[in-house]
């Protein structure tokens, strides 16, 4: 009789591949709750609480944790609007270059992050546009859009033309059938993948390196905590913070397009 429990050594294999990608993320965890200021001793001396309340009065973590956040909610609703009018472009036209555009479209987001990084901090200095929001929202916007545009070309492919047509048949107008046709059926897409630029956008450190001047996001702030360290649990305290920011706008992503088949760009 065929078994469907996997063979052990094939289990042995995964549990020792998902300790390998989330133990450290759990000694993260674990190091927020220990006494020691300084150090990272094993098993920890002592467990406590505190540093959630000194993190809470901390002056210098607030400043940044807006910025990220503004910056992700505006960089989410430029690739809104410009991810979806792209991909609308590339699924429903068909015009000589078209697989060379899209190619265009979704190359931000396979180049390493210091090339992108590189050449914004370049345009900008040639364009003389001194480094504030806009340049951080700007370089984040370059993958945001990227992955709406994944997210909503998949949708409008599973569509078709046929609900479209038969929308303009019954006398509906371009705009009426976008409104009460194409975009209930895009909702959960964009939603999926305006979760997934806001939790990208939160987190990004490369990019934000080279356009955010003197200005400091969450993850900036925390890299200038690790090298010049004052107190390390509240640094992990923060990452707590942050992994919450960024995994849960995932995990809604991940179940809003039933499984996360049509959720694209998560690699970045």
């Amino acid at each position: 009789m065929r078994s469907d429990r996997p063979p052990l050594l094939l289990t042995f294999g995964a549990i020792g591949g998902l300790l390998f990608l989330h133990l450290p993320i759990l000694l993260i965890f674990l190091y927020a709750f220990t006494t020691e200021e300084k150090s990272f001793a094993f098993p920890p001396p002592g467990l406590t609480t505190e540093w959630f309340g000194v993190a809470w009065n901390r002056a210098d973590i607030w400043p940044p944790l807006w910025l990220s956040l503004k910056v992700a909610a505006i960089s989410s609703g430029l690739a809104i609007i410009l991810g979806t009018l792209c991909a609308a472009a590339m699924s429903r036209a068909r015009f000589f270059g078209r697989d060379t555009i899209s190619l265009l479209v979704i190359l931000p987001i396979a180049l390493p992050g210091i090339i992108t990084g590189m050449s914004l901090r370049s345009a900008f200095a040639m364009a003389d546009i001194p480094f504030s929001t806009l340049t951080i929202v700007l370089g984040h916007a370059t993958f945001c859009i990227v992955i709406v545009y994944n997210n909503a070309v998949a949708r409008f492919r599973r569509l078709g033309t046929s609900l479209s047509e038969a929308s303009a048949d019954l006398g509906a107008t371009t705009f009426q059938t976008f409104r009460h046709v194409i975009l209930p059926n895009l909702g959960t897409a964009l939603l999926a993948g305006a979760m997934l630029a806001f939790a990208l956008s939160f987190d990004e450190v490369i990019v934000t390196t080279f356009t955010a001047g003197q200005q400091k996001t969450m993850p900036i702030w925390m890299l200038d905590e690790l090298v010049r360290p004052r107190q390390r649990p509240v640094t992990n305290v923060v990452a707590i913070v942050v992994f919450a920011a960024t995994f849960l706008p995932i995990l809604a992503a991940y179940y809003l397009t039933g499984g996360g088949e049509e959720t694209a760009g998560g690699g970045k």
